[in-house]
Order: structure tokens, then C-alpha cells, then sequence
């Protein structure tokens, strides 16, 4: 694994082509129109084939950079292209919070604010996060995250839907952006290949051309198949099983997030309003697959045991938590908040995801580059899957932006490394360390509990350390 993530990187030589820009039309909801459906499959010429960039993914991470470049002064002469495979826009429920959501660190919230679509998600949904608190179910370890006098947000806990509606919006004014739907893509042939330019096609068999192919398809990327790279995988035989609830002692504000680890893997409280939180608890399949199966009295029960339900206790490990207690002044567990107490789950709400761990060895070739589940994936213990994402959105921009006012090229593999080389001093450590967090956390092992616990407990004293970790997580 370590061999994987300390990447080998292959060079290749630049290219580069400019073309005139195309404006925008794309549907605001799930039915595309006919004059939409003409509008995306137009242009029947080999000019009208080519892009500067072709974005392969229009989840949220691929989006986000087809609006990133799109707005950028120094990109505004490229011809963006964005794909993807669903048949339209889908617009967020008004009526109910999805149960997918994301904890937004403070560089995504930059990067939002960036591209204008921070306004939007604001009049839609947003719950600030002031203070989170994680403690250990096989003992009396805990430490708290917030800034002095809760002065600042430390994340924002935001639904992908609504997150993904605001972006798209974005792109109704950014007219070198092109956005089309029910492209699904097929193959592709990359210029390592022999070829001159990056070739897609599609599987209706349309073929197009670009200088840049950008795969935001996901983990399972077609985009870095074709690249023929090295990419690690782990299964960890868990599921992420999630649901949208009410609260029935929320505080008045409900601005903490709250995560206990069971011996089984974490679950975690995320505020969406003052009286909803959204459940986000890793555990075995098998469990999960239960759970799924509950009726809804039986599964609230089983949330609020999981959070407040003592588990058993090694009499060794509070021993050592004795000690460690007053060697740093501390009175074992009085500091422990009780997380809210759950009285019902929004109807329809409940799912499950397979849980993994994934990395890429080459983000980058002659013309091509991966960016967030294509080239990594984690654990979502930490919150740090789509922060990771849109991080990689933000440095391709502005390595791209800087190649182009250059004159150097945007599939100019020298340049593009800049981008693999900033993206891995910070995706490597935290993919490593949430790896480590779930191994660590998933064991009941007497040993493996004291020495964790040890550890939480003398962070959680070292407030220069909580923050250096809070402000890195959050960045």
C-alpha cells in the first residue's frame, strides 16, 4: 500500500490547442427537452467535435470544475465540455432533507464562495458546525473540536443535493461551459496511446476530441482504466448506513456533531436544523444489512443504544485511564457531553453505501488527469472524502490557469505534475490516517483499546495539537 500512495510518476511531452468557446444550455430538471436533447447532441463538424477539456463525471467534484475553469480569467479562451451519464438535472426535495450530506471544510467553502455558489446553498439549506465531540464506547477517551469562544465555524454540514444544485446554477452564466446528459461514456483512447488528442466515445457512438480529459467518474473510473495506472483498493466489508432523524432533546441551536466509536466501526450525529440530524453509522454488512431491514421504532432504538448504551469495559484499561487521567489533572469522563436522544426517523430516509479504501499510483498522463474518487477514496470517519475532491479542484485550476497564461500548454504532463505532486502532500496523509483511525477503532483487543484511548485523552490535553489537527482536517 505504502508503495502505491508514494507515487511513481511517468513523463510525457506537451501539447496544446486553443478553440473558440461555446455557450451553455442546460436543463433545470430531470426530463430533458427535446430542443435540450437537439441543443446537446448538435455540431456535426470535426471542429464541433473538439474541446479543450472534456470532463468525464458531473457529480459534485466534476461540476465543481467545469465551473472552477469555467470562471477562471485566465481559462475563459477554452472550450469546456462537462459529461454526464444521467438523463438531467435533478433539483433537491423542498419537502425533506436528503440523506446523503457532506461535512464542508473551510477550503471548500472557499472554493463555493469562489465560483458564487455559496449564496445559493445559503438560501437553500446549510447548518454551521460549531463543536464536535468524539468519545470511545470501550472507555472514558473523548476529545472536543472548536475554536476559542465557538469564534468560527469549524465545517458546515450541507445536503450533496442541494450542494450540487447550487453549483449547477452557477453554470446558467458561464458561457464557455458546455453540459451535456445522457452521455454515457463507452471508451476512450488517451494520447499515450498513439493518438494525437484525448478521444471519447460515448455509447451511443459519438466520438469527440479533447486536449484535456479530466475522469471525475468515480471509483470506479473508466477514465483511469484506460490510463493503464496502478490503483490500490481495499475492501473493509463495512456499509455506511444512513438516514435523516428527529431529535427529541436537541439543544436549542443543534450546532454540534457527535460520533461514538463502537467496536464495530463509528456512528456519527450531523446537524441539519435545530431539530434534525443526519445519521451517518459505519458497521459490519451483515449488521447494516439488518438495520436496513428494521421497522422504524426497532431502528431508532438501536441508534440511541448505539450512542448511549454503556459497552463493556476492561477493568486494565480504566485502570491505565486512571492514570493517565491524573497525570494530566483530569477527572475521568466529566467532561463527557450525552448526545441527543432520537424519537423518529424521516420516512423513506434510510440506506446503505459499501465502505472502502482506494488510491491511484498516477494521477496524471500526457493529456489526461484524475481528480477525486477516481484517484482516492476514504473512509468518511474523518469527513474528508468530497473535501478531498473539491481540494483537487482547486489546485488543477490553478495549476492549469497558470500553464495557460504561460503559453505552456493545459495537457503538458510538467505541469499537470504540479498538480499530482500538491495534491499528494495532502491526500496521502489523510488518506493513511483515516485508514489507520478504522483499523484502530473496529478491534475491542484490550492492548489496541489503552493505547488508543491513551492517545485521544492526551490530544484532547494538548489544545496547540487539537488545533493544529482541527485547522489541517478543515483546510
Amino acid at each position: 500500500m505504502n508503495r502505491l500512495f508514494c507515487t511513481t510518476l511517468v513523463k510525457y511531452s506537451p501539447r496544446n490547442v486553443v478553440l473558440p468557446s461555446r455557450a451553455v444550455q442546460w436543463p433545470r430538471t430531470l426530463a430533458t427537452t427535446a430542443s435540450n436533447r437537439h441543443a446537446n447532441t448538435e455540431s456535426t463538424t470535426t471542429d464541433a467535435q473538439h474541446y479543450d477539456i472534456i470532463i468525464v463525471g458531473g457529480g459534485m467534484v466534476g461540476t465543481a470544475l467545469a465551473c472552477a475553469l469555467g470562471k477562471n480569467s485566465r481559462l475563459q479562451n477554452k472550450n469546456i465540455l462537462l459529461l454526464e451519464a444521467a438523463a438531467g438535472f435533478k433539483q433537491p426535495s423542498t419537502e425533506q432533507y436528503s440523506n446523503r450530506v457532506s461535512a464542508i471544510s473551510k477550503g471548500t467553502y472557499r472554493l463555493m464562495r469562489t465560483i458564487g455558489a455559496w449564496e445559493e446553498i445559503e438560501r437553500t439549506r446549510v447548518k454551521p458546525v460549531l463543536k464536535m465531540q468524539v468519545w470511545d464506547a470501550c472507555s472514558d477517551a473523548l476529545i472536543t473540536f472548536n475554536y476559542d469562544d465557538f469564534a468560527e465555524n469549524i465545517s458546515w454540514i450541507v445536503e450533496n443535493d442541494v450542494l450540487l444544485a447550487s453549483i449547477y446554477r452557477q453554470l446558467e452564466g458561464v458561457p464557455n461551459v458546455r453540459v451535456r446528459y445522457s452521455s454515457k461514456l463507452a471508451s476512450c483512447e488517451l494520447i499515450r496511446d498513439g493518438a494525437d488528442r484525448s478521444t471519447v466515445r460515448l455509447a451511443d457512438g459519438e466520438t469527440l476530441k479533447c486536449d484535456l480529459l479530466v475522469g471525475a467518474d468515480g471509483y470506479n473510473s473508466l477514465v483511469r482504466r484506460q490510463m493503464g495506472v496502478q490503483n490500490f483498493a481495499l475492501a473493509y466489508n463495512q456499509m455506511g448506513v444512513v438516514a435523516t432523524l428527529r431529535l427529541a432533546n436537541a439543544p436549542s441551536d443543534n450546532v454540534t456533531a457527535w460520533q461514538r466509536f463502537l467496536p464495530t466501526g463509528p456512528i456519527a450525529l450531523l446537524p441539519l436544523s435545530d431539530d434534525t440530524s443526519s445519521l451517518v453509522w459505519s458497521t459490519g454488512v451483515a449488521e447494516a444489512k439488518r438495520l436496513l431491514q428494521l421497522d422504524g421504532d426497532s431502528f431508532i432504538a438501536a441508534v440511541n443504544a448505539a450512542f448511549h448504551k454503556p459497552m463493556p469495559r476492561n477493568t486494565l484499561v480504566d485502570d491505565v485511564m486512571k492514570g493517565v487521567h491524573s497525570l494530566i489533572k483530569q477527572t475521568t469522563g466529566q467532561r463527557l457531553e450525552a448526545a441527543p436522544v432520537v424519537e423518529a426517523e424521516v420516512a423513506s430516509s434510510r440506506a446503505a453505501f459499501p465502505l472502502g479504501l482506494g488510491h491511484t499510483s498516477t494521477y496524471v498522463g500526457q493529456g489526461v488527469c484524475l481528480i477525486g474518487d477516481a484517484a482516492h477514496r476514504v473512509h468518511p470517519l474523518a469527513g474528508q472524502g468530497v473535501n478531498l475532491g473539491f481540494g483537487d479542484v482547486q489546485t488543477l485550476v490553478d495549476v492549469l490557469a497558470d500553464a495557460n497564461y504561460a503559453g505552456l500548454g493545459i495537457s503538458n504532463v510538467s505541469e499537470l505534475l504540479k498538480y499530482e505532486q500538491q495534491r499528494l502532500k495532502h491526500n496521502v496523509p489523510v488518506l493513511l490516517t483515516t485508514h489507520s483511525l478504522q483499523r484502530l477503532y473496529t478491534t475491542d483487543f484490550v492492548p489496541t483499546v489503552a493505547l488508543r484511548s491513551i492517545g485521544l485523552t492526551l490530544t484532547n490535553a494538548l489544545p496547540p495539537v487539537k488545533k493544529f489537527l482541527m485547522n489541517y482536517a478543515m483546510s
